[in-house]
């Protein structure tokens, strides 16, 4: 635990002229704008690319290992990946390595603005070591694409198995020319009804192959850069699509109460098939006495730090008694169920709370500084996933905190926006300090990925309460003496 706190106090000091109070950093995209006929230098080549998609979840997960290749006769930084205009708007979680050297780190990752004209945009990675003229390296990309599926058929009935559709391109999208490439395709099921058949090289007349629940197309030989090759798989998904359009998460810590508290606002949807016909609350109720798999969200299951206390769960009627909480030292888990099962289209907003020991997440440093360290996502751990489209999160900080900066290992990409500001709250004089960090398109495996913040509370600061709550009770005592002195009654001359 020291170590790891010690590192994090390493790379907020890194941080520390991007994330302090007066300069918080703000949207990672980049500011260049290029024209809609820009096209990258050919001054790569990929020598060898596979390309994974999962779609075992409720998001698409996409990974490209592929060996670049200079071409040029000069050092290259800079490597980019196309993509359409609607793709970038669900793309999320784009994290890059060198899959050779774990220990090589600092790839930037930023979204080039283009004139919107053109249906082509670019992600832009900057190497973090100039790869010289004929040299190569192996990256892994990945991302994930959420809002990624279409049902169909669009309306099925209560108890009917959902089958989602899926577009793709059996040639991985690069900007640079492939000598060698294939395309694996995971399903969660070997129920994978209808997929796009292409012609094969080689040995192989047709692709894809299939081989149980996955599909794979090439291995391809020499592919122009740009080229691609549309494909549509359709597939077997009983499951909840479950798509989260928004979630509000404070973090509010007390130093006095020795207290962090949580609470989480979500508005929840199926994203699934709907219902072709009116929900029957009978035949469901019959149905789960042989626990049949289904499209419907039945329940979740939060799993929290251990020791967490007073947990609550409220939706927009109220208080909700189909909830269980168990907690001990090691581990907390919060089951809820909601007022009716959600199908496809449905909705369903609701929040939930908890407290925890403040010494799970603070540590004191050197002076008057301070490191909190807590998660930056927790959420519904359910076994299809759960994509979130835009998080806000706000962390309440006490009042007369200072010089606040933060890391997150959350992809940079992500994050959109990060404030900080003042904020009221009971008894405050000034506000509250809170740090605000506005994040899209993450999916739940980014769930256990830490928020570190660091901040200065100085002796005096953490007195300014005490003396508000003193000097009130005075007031209000001397406001009362002074009030008994004053003569009411009327004068009998």
């Amino acid at each position: 635990m020291k170590s790891v706190a010690a590192l994090a106090v390493g790379l907020l000091s890194l941080l520390s002229s991007t994330t302090a109070i007066t300069n918080v950093a703000g949207p990672s995209v980049s500011k260049v704008t290029l024209p809609s006929t820009f096209k990258p230098s050919q001054v790569f080549k990929n020598a060898n690319l596979v390309h994974v998609i999962s779609l075992e979840k409720n998001f698409a997960k996409e990974s490209i290992n592929v060996v670049i290749e200079n071409v040029s006769e000069d050092p290259q930084t800079e490597y980019f990946l196309p993509f359409t205009s609607d793709q970038m708007e669900r793309i999320g979680g784009i994290e890059v390595k060198d899959r050779k050297d774990s220990t090589l780190t600092g790839f930037g990752i930023d979204a080039v603005e283009f004139d919107p004209l053109s249906d082509t945009q670019f992600y832009r990675i900057q190497l973090p070591k100039a790869i010289e003229p004929k040299a190569q390296q192996t990256l892994g990309i990945s991302f994930y694409f959420l809002k990624a599926y279409t049902p169909l058929p669009a309306a099925i009935e209560q108890s009917d198995k959902q089958y989602l559709v899926y577009p793709f391109s059996a040639y991985a999208h690069s900007a640079y020319p492939t000598l060698k490439q294939k395309t694996e395709v995971k399903f969660s099921s070997g129920d994978i009804p209808d997929y796009t058949k292409i012609a094969g090289s080689g040995d192989i007349k047709e692709f894809p192959e299939k081989q149980g629940s996955k599909l794979i197309y090439g291995p391809f030989p020499e592919v122009p850069a740009g080229a691609v090759s549309p494909v549509l798989v359709r597939f077997e998904f009983t499951k909840p699509v479950t798509h989260v359009s928004l979630l509000e998460r404070d973090v509010e810590v007390s130093h006095w109460g020795g207290n962090v508290a949580f609470e989480e606002r979500y508005t929840l949807f199926n994203r699934g098939a709907n219902l072709s016909t009116l929900f029957n609350r009978v035949k469901w109720a019959q149905s789960q006495y042989f626990n049949p798999q289904s499209y419907a969200l039945r329940e979740m299951k939060f799993s929290l730090p251990g020791g967490s206390k007073d947990a609550y769960f409220t939706d927009v009627i109220g208080n909700v008694s189909t909830s269980r909480f168990r907690s001990n030292r090691r581990e907390a888990s919060l089951e809820i169920k909601p007022r009716y099962p959600i199908f496809g289209g449905w909705k369903y907003p609701f929040t939930i709370g908890w407290n925890l020991d403040s010494k799970n997440f603070l540590k004191k440093k050197s002076g008057d500084g301070y490191l909190l360290k807590v998660p930056f996502l927790e959420g519904p751990k359910q076994a299809e996933g759960v994509e979130y489209e835009q998080i806000l999160l706000r962390v309440l900080l006490p009042e007369g905190a200072e010089n606040v900066k933060y890391f997150t290992s959350i992809p940079e990409s992500s994050i959109i926006e990060s404030t900080v500001d003042r904020q009221n709250t009971y008894l405050d004089t000034i506000g509250r300090t809170v740090l605000t960090l506005k994040a899209r398109n993450i999916p739940d495996e980014f769930r256990d990925r830490e928020l570190y913040i660091s901040y200065d509370y100085s002796f005096i600061a953490s007195l300014r309460k005490p003396f508000v709550i003193f000097g009130s009770v005075i007031s209000v005592f001397v406001g009362t003496w002074l009030l008994s002195k004053v003569e009411v009654k009327f004068s009998t001359k």
